[in-house]
């Protein structure tokens, strides 16, 4: 890879719960996990069923320094932490960032409380990897490596969720998840968030038809994702944070209505690569 080469790796684009089967082969069934490769710079976004994956790879590619970053701690974002091979290894430096609870729980307590019975067998003493863990107010601006700018946002999800907003060599990704828009009204965060980003990557958990029955829930729906993107000047548009029954023909139309109203738009699928 080259050394300004702006990747972005779908290791999981489901919310909820993984979920597996021949109508999901497609699209995939991995929980949230995203790979942005910053030139040699490895960042991880969220640490759902998909991390056991992007760790495997990591460790085949001898990936030394990671940098994981937590937009929430509900449970499809977190599930895939404990079977993420380079937090056993000693090899590995890991630095753990979260913001969504500024105030009530640091990062390490987080994890720690994750990683021990009776919800897991064994405590994070196991942990070979040196894991160095990162706080931070929603609002900040984070410089995680060299070149690497992230400004982070406090989105509307229950709990509190982070959005973050990375630029790399002139080239902006913006991730949108998880979120609940307010009918009729364009969230002035989430559109600050999108302004002018080269891929925005925002939750597409519901149609329009179905937000009233989930209001309350901390999602969106690709109609209004659309909307922000056009109203803040995105260039291309990913679909993400899929339902978890959603099924790939169902996904597929949903793909070709986006398309439809916006040509940069795309539904996000496991193991997918864009180039920024």
């Amino acid at each position: 890879m080259s050394n300004d080469q702006f990747q972005v790796k779908f290791w999981g684009v489901r919310g909820s719960i993984p979920v597996s089967g021949p109508e999901f082969d497609h699209y995939g069934g991995n929980t949230t996990c995203i790979e942005l490769r910053c030139g040699g710079h490895r960042l991880i976004f969220d640490a759902g069923s998909g991390l056991r994956e992007a760790g495997l790879a990591m460790l085949n590619e001898g990936v030394k320094q990671v940098d994981l970053f937590f937009s929430h701690c509900h449970y499809d974002h977190i599930i895939g932490l404990p079977f993420f091979k380079a937090i056993y290894y000693p090899s590995i430096s890991l630095n753990i960032w979260s913001g969504h609870l500024d105030g009530k729980m640091s990062t390490k307590d987080m994890v720690d409380q994750f990683i021990s019975p009776p919800w897991f067998p064994v405590k994070t003493d196991i942990c070979q990897a040196t894991m160095n863990f990162r706080d931070f107010h929603a609002g900040d601006m984070l410089s995680p490596r060299e070149g690497v700018r992230i400004k982070t946002y406090k989105l509307n999800h229950p709990g509190g969720a982070i959005g973050y907003r990375i630029e790399w060599g002139g080239r902006i990704v913006a991730l949108v998840f998880d979120v609940e828009h307010i009918p009729g009204t364009y969230d002035p965060v989430s559109l600050e968030l999108m302004k002018d980003a080269d891929l925005a990557i925002y939750d597409c958990t519901y149609n329009e038809d179905e937000m009233q029955r989930f209001k309350g829930f901390g999602h969106s729906t690709w109609q209004h994702g659309i909307e922000l993107a056009k109203k803040a000047g995105t260039k291309r548009f990913a679909l993400f944070h899929h339902a978890p029954s959603r099924t790939d023909e169902q996904l597929g139309q949903m793909e070709k209505n986006a398309q439809a109203a916006f040509p940069g738009a795309f539904a996000a699928r496991d193991n997918q690569v864009v180039d920024i």
